[in-house]
């Protein structure tokens, strides 16, 4: 009898065994199910205590636009009750956006703000995918996370609450990014069982698809085609240049009247959108306003210093590309575009997420590769000159510090934007100088833009963290500044 007890207990252990190992993961499930409820919590609180209220304004101009367009009325006539602004997108953006006058405004709003989160969830499962697969995390408890810390800072909160498009550009054009990223490590090589839409797809041969689309809906993207063609991306920037022209051409086409008003007289009509000076256009143009106390910017010396920051992003872009971070070139000219525009609202700047992923990762990154590697036993250095070691130096004495200014930098860049120190701030000309609160004030109202431009001048790049080499048509490896 005990015997057969035994045999029994022995047989249930297994089940046991793994019933405690299946509770185990369940636990940890939940666990991380609660902390990304906690952080979706707290994202929300913080739009709260530091957003402003929110009530789809700009979303009320595209939705009244478009009814009145569908009404017969032509496009560019319609002017928003109780303002002077009208509609400013290219007519492609006004065809995009035709279909929401069958809904309610407020229906509109939400539908493009849960679409917005979406495409933001999925633009961060690409760009945290290599990230997560280093070091183990699961990827979607990580995108769980980052997508509400996303949405609760200043260009997050600002663009859904206001019913604006950035967020989806800024997915059309990270697409592009993955589309090189697949191409670079798939090339022509396919697996036989493939199918014909799976290998189009995988192939990436689409990639600059989503920068020509972007660029027809809002004309600043199109600083990404100027990138590719500098790093000789010549498929991707033509396959950019032809969408952008086609569906410009189709505009034509489909709405001429519209288009010949818009290319016209209504691009140019820069007071359609506001003045320079005003507190949320954190481009160098409004930087300079407002340092001049001015409502315009000083064109000549905005068109210098443009032309300096416009040399040194593309620059620092190409040398990231050539050292195999594709990423943080992407980000450096999205933020190049953001400070040269002439308008850049504080919901523009959506380029800070990739910049905060890349300070974060070199953060990690360099606290990695300062512990070295340990010697295995009976193993001879590499090195005489380092015992212990082969081939990297022993790890440092301080390891928790390497990579700190980098950590610091995250942190405090993400900060910056989540409480936007620029509102409590505001002034507009000619009622209140911008110089009302002194210096301090000045340079808060300012932070924003100070700190694009210090991102374009220093945001790190992670050399073989991203690259996006390829072979082009004759079978060579595609070259940037003569680094493969």
């Amino acid at each position: 009898m005990p015997a057969t007890v035994g045999r029994r207990m022995d047989r249930l252990a297994p089940v046991r065994r793994v019933t405690r190992a299946t509770r185990g993961v369940d636990r940890r499930t939940v666990v991380r199910a609660g902390v990304v409820a906690a952080v979706a919590y707290a994202a929300w609180f913080a739009i709260g205590a530091f957003g402003r209220p929110y009530n789809f304004f700009d979303m009320k101009i595209y939705h009244g636009a478009v009814v009145w367009w569908a009404n017969g009325n032509e496009l560019y006539d319609f002017i928003a009750p109780s303002t002077t602004l009208g509609f400013t997108y290219p007519p492609f953006g006004g065809l995009v956006m035709l279909p929401m006058a069958l809904v309610p405004v407020e229906v509109a709003g939400w539908l493009n703000a849960l679409a917005s989160i979406a495409a933001l969830a999925l633009v961060l499962a690409g760009l945290l995918r290599p990230v997560v697969d280093r070091l183990g995390w699961p990827l979607w408890f990580t995108v769980g996370i980052a997508t509400p810390m996303a949405v609760a800072i200043e260009p997050g909160r600002e663009t859904l609450g206001f019913g604006q498009v950035n967020l989806l550009l800024f997915a059309l054009i990270m697409a592009d990014l993955i589309g090189l990223r697949w191409r670079a490590k798939r090339g022509t090589r396919f697996d036989p069982a493939d199918g014909p839409l799976r290998r189009f797809v995988f192939s990436g041969a689409w990639a600059g698809v989503g920068i020509g689309l972007a660029t027809a809906v809002k004309l600043t993207p199109a600083l990404f085609i100027v990138y590719l063609m500098i790093t000789r991306q010549w498929r991707a920037a033509a396959t950019a240049v032809g969408t952008a022209i086609g569906v410009t051409l189709a505009g034509f086409a489909l709405v001429g009247t519209e288009s010949r008003a818009y290319f016209g007289g209504v691009l140019w009509q820069t007071e359609r959108v506001g003045a320079a000076d005003m507190t949320p256009n954190q481009s160098l143009a409004g930087l300079l306003a407002r340092l001049y106390d001015s409502i315009e910017t000083p064109g000549l010396l905005w068109l210098s210093f443009s032309v300096l920051v416009l040399a040194l992003g593309l620059s620092r872009a190409v040398s990231a590309r050539g050292d195999g971070d594709e990423l943080t070139a992407f980000t450096l000219v999205g933020l190049t575009a953001n400070v040269i525009s002439p308008i850049s609202w504080s919901h523009h700047l959506v380029w800070v997420i990739p910049a905060i992923i890349v300070l974060a990762d070199a953060a990690v990154r360099r606290r990695e590769a300062s512990r070295g590697l340990v010697q295995r036993p009976g193993q001879a250095s590499s090195y005489s000159g380092l015992p212990g070691v082969n081939g990297l130096r022993p790890p440092i004495w301080y390891p928790t510090l390497t990579g700190l200014r980098h950590g610091v930098a995250a942190v405090g860049l993400y900060l910056l934007f989540l409480i936007s120190p620029i509102w409590p701030y505001e002034h507009q000309l000619p009622e209140v100088s911008h110089y009302q609160d002194g210096l301090f004030g000045a340079l808060m109202e300012n932070s924003l833009a100070v700190a694009l431009i210090v991102l374009v001048a220093a945001l790190p790049w992670r050399p073989g963290a991203e690259p996006a080499f390829y072979a082009d048509r004759f079978g060579r490896a595609a070259l940037v500044n003569g680094r493969r």
